[in-house]
């Protein structure tokens, strides 16, 4: 399985998550957010990567990279930018 593969059913899964939970989610400061974390994202991959802490199969990457990191990279942070928000709304009603 390639990182893209992987990459592309995480974001199929995201969508439909993030379509239904479109109510929770506010796009004011999802957009600031999501630019904090993408920004430090690439700081923090490249690190990482260029240091060899982590290493990547040149065979299973998509080739597009932002520094050393894969784009495939950048999907978690856009998980964690949709998931984590409604979660605490979900979990902060329920209390």
């Amino acid at each position: 399985m390639t990182y893209l593969l992987l990459t592309a059913s995480v974001l199929v899964a995201l969508a439909v998550y993030g379509f239904t939970m479109r109510k929770w989610l506010v796009l004011k400061p999802l957009a600031g957010t999501a630019a904090v974390m993408f920004s430090l994202t690439a700081i923090f991959d490249n690190v990482i990567i260029g240091t060899g802490i982590v290493a990547y199969d040149s065979e299973k990457i998509s080739g597009i990279t932002i520094g050393f990191a894969p784009i495939e990279d950048f999907a978690y942070t856009l998980l964690a930018i949709i998931v984590v928000p409604s979660l605490f709304n979900i979990f902060r009603i329920r209390l």
